[in-house]
């Protein structure tokens, strides 16, 4: 592969843009971060009410398939929409494009407050998708384009933290509001109208006269496309856990869902932990941590397929979270480090694509494989397994990023 830098990126961005008038500090990061919460709002905030939602919606034909679709169909749109929230962002521009989708965000989201029918419900929720598509790629690469270096590995870090502790967070804030009313739980969509009011006078275009060149800029496929085939795999590695511990954990005789519970938050601190030690240890070289990560994620998974007490299987699910954790922000870096600014907010929408495309597949790949091979714990075992030679194929043939001293 081509030798590209992990960090340290300032030499090409000053030669792919013009210098930027305004200089983004922590409160731009806060809210390009927060507003990367958003898609894990939608992907884990309906969780706690699907049982409820299968009880008011019992006499709707299709009930058992259309439930399930309302948690999953924001995944789905993501991945389908993200490349064209890319092109979007390159060719009309990465805050005009923000706005709008925080806004449409706000109005899919607590459109089921006044919804009757769970067809509706379900519509709406491909518009919570793609609004979530153009969220997340935007602001993804506006933290790419508003950081360099190692400010840039600092905030991709906090990024993949933030979110893990969010979606923590928002399952036990759903099951709270859940137990109100089914409805209840989507006012919280509302919450991207107020944080929009904020980004739109604290953010900036960047290098707006570039703009009309982004059209005439091809992708570049022979950078993003092994980050992004690698991110796909990656996709699944990292939600195999967040949607399949809890099974693990019942599948062990626990019952108390307090108890389930917990074992997810452990996890999920896990993940944060790894996010944030990517800032410290993007010193290493993308080949490194990669191999780190997977490394982490094949001991983590294969100790939770052998798991036979709950401790055990809680100890390598921290294991493999901090894997991911480490992961995800190796992957983003080595995506959109070596971009020209006319090329991030494609590129970021293929990289975020393909992340959510592992997301959607996550349940279908490991059901199909728990049906073959005899159980979940073989499954994971086999993923686990997936890792290590991962491991090894990045040894043998990964990206060669070394980090250059600032």
């Amino acid at each position: 592969m081509e030798n590209i830098q992990l960090t340290g990126t300032a030499t090409r961005d000053a030669a792919s843009g013009p210098a930027a008038p305004r200089k983004a500090g922590p409160l731009q990061a806060t809210l390009l971060v927060a507003g990367s919460c958003m898609p894990v709002l939608g992907a884990v905030l309906l969780a706690p009410i699907l049982p409820t939602l299968n009880q008011a919606f019992a006499d709707t034909p299709g009930v058992a398939i259309l439930v399930p679709l309302t948690l999953t169909l924001p995944a789905l749109f993501v991945a389908l929409f993200s490349p064209l929230a890319g092109y979007v962002a390159d060719r009309v521009g990465r805050k005009q494009l923000l706005v709008f989708a925080m806004l449409a965000y706000a109005a899919f989201g607590t459109a089921p407050l006044w919804l009757e029918t769970l067809e509706a419900i379900a519509l709406s929720r491909v518009g919570v998708g793609i609004a979530e598509a153009a969220i997340m790629t935007c602001c993804t690469t506006l933290i790419t384009d508003y950081y360099s270096g190692e400010q840039r590995n600092k905030y991709l870090g906090l990024q993949t933290m933030v979110s893990a502790l969010a979606a923590t967070a928002f399952f036990a804030l759903g099951g709270a509001l859940g137990s109100i009313s089914w409805r209840t739980p989507f006012w919280l969509y509302a919450v991207s109208a107020v944080i929009v009011i904020l980004m739109v006078f604290k953010l900036w275009e960047p290098a707006r006269s570039q703009r009309t060149r982004a059209a005439k800029t091809p992708v570049p496929w022979r950078q993003i496309g092994a980050p992004a085939a690698v991110t796909l795999f990656g996709g699944i590695v990292f939600y195999a856990l967040i949607v399949h511990l809890p099974y693990v954990i019942t599948g062990l005789g626990v019952g108390d869902a307090a108890l389930i519970g917990l074992a997810a938050a452990i996890a999920s601190l896990a993940t944060a932990a790894g996010a944030i030690s990517f800032r410290f240890l993007a010193k290493l070289g993308t080949r490194n941590l990669l191999a780190l990560a997977f490394g982490l994620a094949a001991v983590g998974l294969c100790l939770v397929s052998v798991a036979g007490t709950v401790p055990l299987a809680i100890a390598g699910a921290v294991i493999a979270s901090a894997g991911t954790g480490v992961l995800l922000p190796a992957l983003l870096t080595w995506a959109v480090n070596g971009l020209e600014f006319q090329q991030r907010g494609r590129g970021t929408g293929i990289w975020t694509g393909t992340l959510f495309i592992g997301q959607f597949l996550t349940p279908i790949v490991l059901g199909a494989a728990a049906a073959g091979l005899g159980g979940l714990g073989f499954a994971l075992g086999a993923l686990g397994i997936g890792c290590a030679v991962a491991l090894l194929a990045v040894l043998v043939r990964g990206p060669r990023m070394m980090p250059v001293s600032h």
